[in-house]
């Protein structure tokens, strides 16, 4: 019997692979690529593109209101209230009463029963209704949650409700000058108008979203790992230091001497001397930011406290007689032989009264408010340092008070060659300032020399949560705190012995100056019988709470600031340090 025998190292050939063979292979292949691919996919749907597909996953209109910010919302400062701050604007939903003419079936009928909750006319309606084949007619807008519940309960076939964002003013005219308002542009899309909405509109809308997708074969959008949603980024919320109750107080009073006197108009600023901060601000005529568009005359928009730049007058007195004690050419005892006129080459210059008053001090310069006293005042001080001192108390320029249209005012007329234009501006004629000027300059005397960048917005707060307070921000020293104290003491002779005793507050030093300042003319000179009243000052005089300017444009029964704004200065000056619950200094007489 016979074995075959196997060596080890033999070379038997391997079977070849069958047609079958590769197809199964090339089979396992295509299976494990295709796993690959399902694992890859579900990759980008749970991972690189989720919040595409959730955004997506909502109801259509919920999906696209995502790619659109709400615009921030804007409070003011309320002590009364549990959180500290009230709504100055506010986003709110209101509706579209509208019709999809092909399935409204009884034009009359609907319309008589739509008419009463509509607050239409029937027939209006009916014309509306009878629009063939329209999706989509406006019957009403801006309808409320209970207007728009009475529409539903209607259940009328065709008759929808389509929800819309609009921007709330809550209170009205009396903020109308801060808040300005948000209205369309040239180009038809909304943006912010005058006050905080135009000048802090870019951080108010926020920012759109962003939809990247391509379309498939049905319409659909595909998310891939490079084309993705991202949501709309919500607006800044600003909180002002306008304190609500003081504004309300000291603007219903402002109105009231508007009245009282039959002016043009008036406007009024109260701040915190020591920060700059505004807590109160507004003007007469204002207008109603909710109904903007039948405002008849668009100047009504301009904030007359940081816009409208006039004459000062003789409230900018103080600020000549400061510049020249802190420059050591005066101190409140120097006196002058006052002629009653002064001539400057061609021009005679009187005092107001037309009066000479003989030998004066530089106190009662101030308290009689005498223009041949502050042009002996800058006579000695010099045209080029008293420039020089205007331009540091910040005149001539913006303040950048963070409010929209804010005028710069002028003091050209003091870089001229001639003695005329610095003795012509040392009682506040032939430059012109705005009340905001007038306030911080005010401020810097009250503030011991140290001028402070007015501001309105105290706090922005993030979409994400994150929140900045404004820090108040020291412009520069423009006079040493001794002459600041010196002309603080000046401007309290005012109130006491001289024309400003009608701003006095029983208990109290107060510190102010009157300004009655002519008008000028487009074609040269002034007009006759025709003025602007003014009244600026702080208290207590020693550690100042506040600085506020009372204006009056064109009282029509009195000529003189001492009898029109000098009064309404001092009743808002009484509300306020009693407000602030400052304690009286002095026995009331």
């Amino acid at each position: 019997m016979s074995f075959g025998r196997t060596h080890a190292g033999s070379n038997e050939k391997k079977p070849r692979r069958t047609t079958a063979d590769w197809r199964l292979l090339i089979g396992k292949i295509l299976i494990a690529l295709a796993m690959i691919a399902i694992a890859s996919r579900l990759f980008v749907l749970q991972v690189l593109s989720h919040s595409f597909y959730s955004a997506l996953a909502t109801e259509q209109h919920g999906f696209f209101s995502n790619l659109f910010p709400d615009r921030g919302e804007v409070y003011v400062r309320d002590p009364k209230s549990a959180d500290g701050k009230f709504p100055a604007i506010l986003n709110r939903t209101v509706y579209v009463a509208y019709a999809n003419t092909r399935q409204v079936k009884n034009v009359h009928d609907v319309a008589a029963k739509l008419a009463p909750v509509l607050g239409e006319d029937v027939t209006v309606l009916a014309e509306k209704l009878s629009i063939p084949n329209d999706p989509y007619v406006p019957l009403a807008k801006k309808l409320d949650d209970v207007k728009a519940e009475e529409v539903r309960k209607l259940s009328i076939r065709g008759i929808g409700l389509a929800e819309e964002k609009e921007r709330y003013y809550p209170e009205g005219h009396s903020l109308s000058h801060i808040t300005g308002f948000l209205g369309y542009d040239n180009k038809g899309g909304l943006t912010g108008h005058y006050g905080i909405e135009g000048y802090w509109n870019t951080p108010l809308r926020g920012e759109r979203g962003m939809l990247e997708g391509d379309d498939n074969s049905l319409g659909g959008i595909i998310g891939t790992p490079s084309k993705t949603f991202h949501p709309a980024k919500d607006g800044d919320e600003l909180t002002l230091t306008i304190d609500r109750t003081i504004q309300f107080v000291a603007c219903d009073k402002l109105k009231h001497a508007v009245e009282q006197h039959n002016a043009d108009g008036g406007s009024l600023i109260i701040a915190e001397p020591k920060t700059g901060a505004i807590i109160a601000m507004c003007g007469v005529p204002d207008f109603d930011p909710n109904d903007f568009s039948n405002v008849k005359d668009i100047r009504a928009f301009n904030n007359p406290s940081v816009f409208d730049a006039y004459e000062p007058g003789s409230i900018f007195k103080a600020i000549t007689l400061a510049s020249a004690i802190d420059a050591g050419k005066i101190v409140p005892n120097s006196t002058y032989v006052d002629t009653g006129s002064v001539q400057l080459g061609p021009f005679t210059i009187k005092n107001s009264d037309g009066k000479a008053h003989g030998t004066q001090t530089m106190t009662q310069v101030l308290s009689e408010s005498l223009n041949t006293g502050t042009m002996y005042a800058v006579g000695l001080l010099g045209a080029k340092p008293f420039l020089n001192y205007v331009e540091d108390f910040g005149f001539g320029k913006p303040t950048g008070i963070d409010v929209d249209t804010e005028s710069s005012g002028t003091i050209e007329s003091l870089r001229k060659k001639g003695d005329i234009w610095s003795a012509t501006g040392s009682f506040g004629q032939g430059i012109t300032a705005t009340p905001i000027q007038m306030i911080a300059a005010y401020g810097a005397l009250a503030n011991g020399g140290k001028l402070m960048q007015p501001y309105v917005v105290g706090e922005v707060r993030h979409a994400d949560g994150t929140a900045q307070k404004t820090q108040p921000k020291a412009v520069r020293q423009v006079i040493t705190k001794r002459a600041a104290t010196l002309i603080s003491g000046m401007l309290v002779d005012v109130v006491e012995n001289g024309h400003g005793k009608h701003a006095a507050v029983p208990g109290y030093w107060v510190a102010g100056k009157t300004g009655t300042a002519q008008i000028p003319k487009a074609g040269g000179g002034y007009e006759k019988d025709a003025a602007v009243g003014s009244f600026v000052g702080f208290a207590p005089a020693d550690d100042p709470v506040f600085v506020m300017l009372v204006r009056i444009d064109r009282p029509r029964d009195v000529q003189w600031a001492e009898s029109s704004v000098a009064p309404a200065f001092g009743e808002i000056a009484k509300f306020l340090l009693q407000y602030m619950e400052i304690q009286p200094e002095r026995k009331v007489k």
